[in-house]
């Protein structure tokens, strides 16, 4: 929770459990909002509570591997809000789509 911010010296205080931390503005990046924060942002970090929404309103996006990655930032527990239509579309999506990325001609 923002605890300050201090327009002077440039300065957001945050509360990060059961004390403050100081950031500067250029360190403002470093920053996540839990609440809004997207898998795809998520990718490579972990906390102790995940809560992931599935939903039909983005059908497309349904997939087993954002499942997947959603469920494995979990440390703790892992709560999936949805319904079971779109959970079981997301479940038994199987992304073969072949990619074009040109990677091993880049890597080369």
């Amino acid at each position: 929770m923002v605890q300050a911010i201090d327009t002077t010296e440039k300065l957001v205080t945050i509360q990060v459990d059961d004390r403050n931390v100081e950031y500067d503005y250029a360190d403002l990046n470093e920053v996540a909002l839990a609440w809004s924060i997207s898998i795809h942002k998520s990718q490579g970090s972990e906390y102790p509570v995940v809560i992931m929404p599935v939903s039909m309103s983005h059908y497309i996006m349904l997939s087993r591997n954002l499942i997947y990655t959603g469920l494995t930032r979990a440390k703790q527990l892992a709560i999936i809000v949805g319904s079971t239509k779109a959970i079981g579309i997301a479940v038994n999506q199987w992304n073969q789509k072949q990619r074009y990325t040109r990677l091993v001609e880049r890597l080369g």
